[in-house]
């Protein structure tokens, strides 16, 4: 496959295979919004949870596809999934956005999460990016000012995990049950880096500059290991915490995100210095690469576990950060790299007869259905953004 048609491969499958899955299964009539699941057997499940990371993904999903592509029926699903956000989401009360709410729109689960407040703002400015839209921009804007007034650590530096509604200290802060107890976390301020990013491009905040200049700081003094040059992942209010696993998907994954935030600062002294750490992590997750193009999961370094399914999102972050190697380091290797991994996404995750794709290949080369096909974590925007990237880089 050359270039040329890898990009116009990516342009196909998104508007083929991707988005039409969820124009067609996921949007809500009855409720409004989008729909909170389908499970790994492509049965919809009406009445589960809407989850706001789902919602605010959905929302950065359809936007940035209509800043590309220009179809009017992607800003139609943008702007549902905005004014949804809006109705039930944002706690226009205490600030932030509401962990959950139920097919009804209530709230189930009140925490903030300094994550979904991160996906939000991602959303709201890839729409004020593509529309000019206002009322979005003004939301992120609000949402970043709620994130640095309540979850900011000036002394850390850092950003707390997660907290009550009302802002108070909470006890379990896990992202979800696979996670460590941690308040701070590798991919809470991963998911921050990149909403900053994005809202700063539309929006050129001295605070917000100085803010994603700290978050880039936190990345290569607290979370970029000097010793084996991968992302160690949990900690607590000192940053003390155990360096114990290797996740190849966010380290491909920081690596391309620090370069785009890089290049909005342009800051030609601080790209200098980074830099030579992007390529670190690129290659350092290059151990995560199989014979077949693919990347596992993690390892865990304590038990010696390792998982090696072959997960959706990281096939997609490989694509990019090899990609993102290929045109900052003119490493001909990353760019086959990228091509493998883009044609064992074709041959095995994409569902050609469904819509959309698996959660994961596992380990003996089975199709994994016990996860979401669409749901709270198991969203449009990975294999989106992958698609987008290669049509607008390429």
């Amino acid at each position: 496959m050359t270039v040329v048609e890898l990009k116009q491969s990516a342009s196909r499958l998104l508007q083929d295979n991707i988005l039409p899955f969820w124009l067609n299964r996921m949007q809500d009539a009855e409720h409004g919004g989008f729909y909170g699941r389908i499970d790994g057997h492509g049965v919809l499940h009406p009445l589960a949870d809407k989850g706001s990371v789902l919602g605010a993904r959905i929302l950065w999903t359809f936007a940035a596809a209509y800043r590309v592509l220009h179809r009017p029926e992607y800003l139609e699903a943008a702007l549902r999934a905005k004014e949804y956000i809006l109705r039930h989401f944002i706690d226009a009360g205490q600030g932030g956005v509401v962990w959950a709410v139920g097919a009804d729109g209530k709230p189930t689960a009140t925490k903030k999460q300094s994550y979904a407040i991160g996906f939000t703002i991602y959303g709201m400015s890839e729409l004020a990016r593509a529309t000019g839209d206002t009322e979005a921009l003004q939301c992120a804007i609000q949402l970043f000012r709620d994130l640095e007034c309540h979850a900011f650590d000036p002394h850390g530096p850092g950003y707390i995990e997660a907290l009550t509604r009302d802002w108070q200290p909470l006890l379990d802060m896990r992202l979800s049950d696979k996670d460590e107890n941690g308040s701070r976390t590798m991919n809470t301020h991963l998911h921050i880096l990149e909403p900053y990013t994005n809202l700063y491009r539309v929006w050129k905040d001295k605070q917000l500059e100085l803010q994603l200049r700290t978050l880039i700081a936190i990345f290569t003094d607290k979370l970029f290991n000097t010793e084996n040059h991968h992302l160690d992942l949990f900690f607590d209010d000192n940053w003390q915490g155990r360096r114990n696993i290797h996740s190849y998907g966010h380290d491909i994954e920081a690596a391309w995100l620090l370069t785009e935030a890089l290049e909005v600062l342009s800051d030609t002294q601080l790209t200098h210095r980074v830099m030579p750490i992007v390529l670190a992590l690129t290659q350092a997750a290059g151990e995560g690469i199989c014979s077949d193009g693919s990347m596992i999961h993690e390892r865990n370094l304590t038990t010696g576990h390792a998982d090696t399914d072959r997960h959706w999102w990281v096939q997609c972050e490989n694509v990019i950060g090899q990609v993102n190697a290929y045109q900052h380091f003119h490493d001909p290797a990353a760019l086959q790299r990228a091509l493998r991994c883009y044609q064992y996404i074709l041959d095995h995750l994409v569902d050609r007869e469904e819509g959309e794709w698996f959660w994961s290949i596992r380990a003996d080369g089975s199709v994994n259905v016990d996860e979401d096909k669409a749901g709270p974590w198991k969203c449009p925007y990975h294999n989106s953004r992958m698609c987008l990237e290669l049509i607008e880089r390429l």
